[in-house]
């Protein structure tokens, strides 16, 4: 079918739900509200669709996150007009600042209605602007699906993101007869010109102390060989930028992991005697207090590497800025290097990339032994249980570096980090993941005070028999605050006194294992070492959702 060729008219909500279907989106997340009932009712007859139903909208955006992350596609999410889209709206944000393609519908009372101010009314594409790539609202039936067609495609194209549409109950009533085709989206692997590359090569191939900065762009083109390529032929040091993804193996030894998200003077103090920097799938620097001044030495060659041209020297000068597909550039790059690098050059890369690889196998053998901490006995164990075959959805925050320490993020699509800022998508992210690959083992971590603004991902786990597990790394505290606090200290020359009350969650003591019985799951705590041993092999053996409250 072409457009122009009209079907026979069905209501708008039925064929809404067919372009869906139509675009793979055949799982809708979401909470239920009365101005989308009309709607919903449609989907509960729908053949080959299926609802998730979570009790909070911040919930159903957190699981559609996990899902879309986990398929590396597009997931489709329902809100219930301005309460519903406004709850979910700090979850979005994380979505935004991923890059996750979410596609987000929520209704209203219908356009008849604009001119009264009634109760629930409001301008939901106000709302979401501020945490969505493109957000509208229909109000012509005869454009429904043209304009969810245009949101999935904008969701979809890089830089991905979530997209809003606002859908008014009177236009979904409406008899519709527009053609239900798959939304086109372009094709974005393109590469940089040879001469573009071969500058490149150029600006980096006589750096003595080069560094590479990489975030998700490298694993959303899948560019993770190329990239190792790149890095050993110039044995640069790979830091993780804006990083949630596996865009290097963390075993490989020249990756020197995060750069950090809260303090700029700690990424400047990574990179700052770098004299050649390659920027690829990521802008610089993503910090909550950056750097206002360039971090990079003076006389360094920047080159960087982006399909968002947005992001290209956006806060900082760069000598060569590529908007093109980081797999394609990377592949080039390494094709010029490979004819191009003198045979000293070649081997002042290699004594490098020596170097790194004997520091690694030092520091292995003194990690070998864990300190025997309930933690560090339950991480250990389940390593050794599942052999690290399992799919890790990371908001441990402080409690983090110890996970990927027994659990390293080694193959893609096997590791899912926390981002944008926003807690609470650890546990709703493991369900989501384990619905989109109920192959594999699906664990999510997180703190305490994390865990608690979504617990009721629990409950639609139970609901829907998603058999995903879940860690509660609990310290009794907001612990990133604490450290947060005291370097804000530091800076001010302030005398270190008692954190903030507000930091402190010891009491009322919350019984984390009794909250997921009532929500459907099982669960125990474990406060001593060999409890941890036991805890794994239930929570591995449990036939549904499994939680474990590890003491810290």
């Amino acid at each position: 079918m072409v457009e122009g060729e009209f079907m026979e008219a069905t209501p708008g909500r039925e064929r809404l739900i067919e372009q869906f279907k139509a675009d793979g989106l055949n799982v809708m997340f979401g909470n239920p509200g009365t101005v989308e009932q009309g709607f919903l009712d449609a989907v509960d007859a729908a053949e080959d669709f299926r609802y998730v139903l979570a009790l909070q909208e911040t919930v159903a955006a957190g699981i559609a996150d996990g899902y879309a992350r986990a398929t590396g596609g597009a997931a489709l999410l329902q809100l219930h007009s301005g309460v519903g889209l406004g709850n979910g709206i700090g979850m979005l944000y994380q979505s935004l600042r991923g890059h996750t393609p979410l596609v987000v519908v929520a209704g209203d009372a219908g356009v008849r209605y604009d001119a009264m101010d009634a109760q629930m009314a409001s301008d939901l594409v106000a709302m979401a602007r501020p945490v969505t790539k493109y957000a509208t609202r229909v109000t012509d039936p005869r454009s429904v699906l043209r304009t969810v067609r245009r949101a999935v495609k904008i969701a979809l194209t890089p830089p991905r993101g979530p997209v809003f549409v606002a859908l008014p109950m009177d236009v979904l009533d409406e008899l519709n007869s527009e053609p239900v085709l798959p939304a086109t989206v372009p094709l974005t692997d393109v590469a940089p010109s040879p001469a573009s590359v071969g500058r490149a090569a150029e600006l980096l191939a006589s750096a003595e102390r080069p560094v590479v900065l990489v975030g998700d762009g490298v694993a959303l083109s899948g560019a993770q060989r190329e990239l190792v390529a790149v890095a050993e032929l110039l044995g640069a040091d790979v830091y993780e930028v804006d990083s949630s993804e596996v865009n290097i193996a963390a075993s490989h030894p020249l990756r020197r992991g995060q750069t950090g998200h809260m303090f700029g003077p700690h990424s400047k103090e990574l990179i700052g005697d770098a004299d050649g920097v390659l920027i690829v799938g990521t802008y610089v620097f993503p910090e909550v207090f950056p750097e206002l001044e360039s971090p990079f030495r003076a006389g360094a060659k920047v080159v960087h590497i982006d399909l968002n041209a947005y992001e290209i020297a956006k806060n900082h000068p760069v000598d060569l800025g590529l908007a093109a597909d980081p797999r394609q550039a990377l592949h080039a790059l390494a094709g010029v290097l490979e004819r191009q690098l003198t045979p000293q050059r070649r081997a002042a890369a290699a004594a490098r990339l020596d170097v790194r690889t004997r520091e690694r196998a030092r520091a292995a053998g003194a990690a070998a032994e864990d300190d025997g901490t309930p933690m560090a006995v339950f991480l250990r164990t389940l390593a050794e249980r599942t052999g690290g075959d399992l799919i890790v959805f990371d908001e441990a925050l402080t409690t983090s570096p110890l996970v990927t320490r027994y659990l390293p993020a080694e193959r893609p699509g096997d590791y899912h980090l926390t981002r944008g800022g926003s807690l609470g998508v650890g546990f709703p992210g493991a369900v989501g993941a384990k619905l989109a690959r109920p192959d594999r083992l699906v664990v999510g971590f997180a703190g305490d005070g994390g865990s608690m603004y979504t617990y009721q991902a629990l409950w639609t786990a139970a609901r829907h028999g998603i058999d995903a597990k879940f860690v509660v790394c609990n310290n009794r505290k907001y612990r990133l605050l604490d450290d947060n606090i005291a370097q804000y200290w530091r800076e001010r020359d302030i005398p270190e006194h008692g954190f903030p009350g507000s930091f402190d969650l010891s009491h009322p003591e919350i019984d984390f294992a009794g909250l997921a019985r009532s929500l459907g799951a099982d669960g125990m705590r474990v406060e001593k070492p060999d409890e941890a041993v036991a805890a794994v092999g239930r929570m591995l053996s449990h036939p549904g959702p499994f939680l474990v409250d590890v003491q810290i």
